[in-house]
């Protein structure tokens, strides 16, 4: 197995788990908190998406549009917003997940295995110093929100799962 296998493998799992935790909510339960303040999930999920495209963009691959405004409407400032007109339906979160997902496999895909130590651009060096923890950033941190949705699901009485 190559560290571009391993990568990859983190990346898929991390969706995985992530995607099986959303797939029996509604687009109402998206908007529940586990607690006050927590963040509900569609901003999470809208955090995900802009994130991903930002720190792969970043990283100096190509990735699909998001729509106009995405990324400002998934911030700290917006976090607190109860209003769901101002948030998606989960089937356009889930597209835009893996619309970003495949282009950051392909751009993972298409490195050369000795450009996974290169230094990534100064503003990502706190998190990713190099183009291969970028990449496992990715599915970190998918699988570190994915977590966050748990005590959301056990509020609406979902089965546990996995």
């Amino acid at each position: 197995m190559t560290p571009k296998d391993v990568i990859r493998n983190s990346i898929e799992m991390c969706h995985g788990v992530l995607t099986a935790y959303v797939g029996d909510l509604s687009d109402a339960d998206l908007m529940v908190r586990a607690v006050p303040k927590a963040n509900h999930i569609a901003w999470q999920l809208g955090h995900l998406i802009a994130s991903e495209h930002q720190m792969t963009t970043e990283a100096g691959y190509k990735m699909p549009d998001l729509p106009q405004g995405f990324a400002e409407s998934y911030t700290n400032e917006t976090a607190g917003s109860d209003d769901p007109s101002k948030f998606h339906k989960k089937e356009q979160y889930l597209r835009w997940l893996a619309d970003q997902r495949e282009a950051t496999l392909a751009a993972l895909a298409s490195t050369p295995e000795a450009d996974l130590d290169k230094a990534t651009p100064e503003s990502m060096h706190s998190y990713a110093p190099t183009v291969g923890v970028a990449f496992n950033v990715v599915g970190i941190h998918q699988m570190m929100h994915g977590a966050q949705f748990i005590a959301v699901r056990r509020k609406l009485g979902k089965p546990v799962l996995i």
